[in-house]
């Protein structure tokens, strides 16, 4: 996962709006499709509704019974059947194990033997009791586990609730990639990190290059990076993917925004990022204080953002108003004669701020104008750009029920645009 704001401004899409408010997210790795499922493929709680019959339960299925292993957290288990290997599941491993559940009442709710298929997934990606069952068996052998609730589906609605039995054959390790380790100081920066004003702490790991450019916030950059919590979870590494990752430095969590701007290109930092200037508690995501590990590769410089408007905060006595509550003025006239219809497309170039003089999107910046459809954009845009020429240039103050009209993640209140109608296009 990148680490990214709720940036709306990606490419354009929140100020046209042309797909909505957007946050990108970064695919996982090694991450089966029913995340928190028993097994791939097998649907949270989902009943079998095969014409053949149930697998019976095994007679101990209500309780485990004396002769069962239990851990710490209260996995019991019982091997039913030895294995042939000698190694054990990790954490970043994936598995291909046949198995039957059944609820303590002996209904079977699941079973990829009675599907007549195995089935694979991530060792991490399941319920956590089968995260730690699996872990202590080897190729070959079968269990039969006995999972409380609380390392099964939590009381979760649609479900199987209650404690769990299942029986699993584990039938091949297949090998994933290890996490990349913490680095020893990732609890907390240590005697001889920087600190900046906003509480980042920081320290060099490798030198910059002799000629290494420092980036603006406006800029694109491109970096390897990994990301830690301070109890060294390793939660992404795109080095780990084997491949970088770009972005535009201002569309990136605050942390990320300031400290890269540090660095020089070919230089490796180690940053200690407070949640207040990473995710926020947002959910979902990373909690707490983050530890990142940044060598900023490349930076490839962008026009820098238009100055704010004097007027953003209203519009002046100049600006002129339609039926809607739409507010304009002409900026530059342009030399076009025909005015675009809704269902024309434009390439345009814009900015916007709100009225606070925060700019939230810029095609300026990013150095290339954006082209959509009039009738596919926010109201306010749509009314606007039926206003201009080729080549005018407007400020529009558009009010919220004409913009994201209080939509969560979207700039909120007035906004306002500078607009320059480069092209109408048929």
């Amino acid at each position: 996962m990148l680490p990214s704001r709720t940036f709306w401004a990606v490419t354009a899409a929140l100020a046209l709006a042309l797909a909505g408010c957007n946050k990108k997210a970064e695919k996982k790795d090694d991450k089966p499709p029913a995340a928190e499922a028993p097994a791939e493929g097998a649907a949270e709680g989902a009943m079998m509704s095969s014409p053949d019959a149930d697998i019976p339960a095994p007679k101990d299925v209500a309780a485990p019974p004396a002769d069962a292993e239990k851990t710490a957290s209260g996995l019991a288990s019982k091997v039913l059947t030895k294995g042939t290997g000698d190694k054990k599941p990790a954490p970043h491993d994936k598995v291909k194990v046949d198995y039957t559940g059944w609820t303590t009442d002996g209904k079977m709710f699941d079973s990829s033997i009675k599907r007549g298929r195995p089935a694979t997934f991530g060792v991490k990606g399941v319920i956590p009791g089968w995260t730690e069952a699996l872990q202590l068996m080897v190729v070959g052998e079968k269990r039969r586990l006995w999972i409380p609730e609380i390392l099964a589906y939590k009381g979760r609605p649609g479900s199987p609730q209650g404690m769990l039995v299942f029986e699993v054959e584990l039938l091949e390790i297949i090998p994933g990639v290890a996490p990349i380790p913490a680095p020893d100081d990732v609890a907390a920066a240590p005697a001889d990190a920087k600190k900046t004003k906003s509480g980042i702490a920081y320290k060099e790991i490798e030198p910059a290059a002799a000629d290494g450019k420092a980036p603006n916030e406006w800029d694109q950059v491109e970096v390897e990076y990994t990301g830690w919590t301070t109890d060294g979870n390793m939660f992404d590494s795109s080095t780990k993917r084997g491949k970088s990752a770009k972005f535009p430095l201002n569309k990136v969590i605050p942390g990320w925004t300031e400290g890269v701007q540090l660095m020089k290109t070919g230089q490796k930092m180690r940053f200690w990022i407070p949640e207040e200037l990473a995710y926020k508690g947002r959910p979902g995501a990373p909690k707490g204080m983050l530890v990142f590990d940044i060598k900023l590769l490349n930076v490839e410089e962008k026009p820098a953002p238009p100055e704010t408007p004097k007027d953003v905060a209203k519009p002046p006595r100049n600006a002129k108003k339609t039926d809607t509550g739409l507010a304009y003025k002409v900026l530059k006239k342009g030399t076009g004669e025909a005015k675009p219809t809704e269902t024309d497309k434009v390439e345009v170039h814009y900015t916007g701020w709100t009225t606070d003089g925060r700019m939230f999107d810029s095609s300026v910046t990013r150095g290339s104008t954006t082209t959509f459809a009039v009738n596919r954009v926010i109201p306010g845009w749509t009314e606007g750009v039926q206003l201009m020429r080729e080549g005018d240039k407007m400020r529009f103050w558009i009010p919220e029920e004409l913009a994201y009209k209080g939509k969560p993640g979207a700039p909120q209140g007035m906004l306002v645009f500078d607009v320059e109608l480069i092209k109408i296009v048929k």
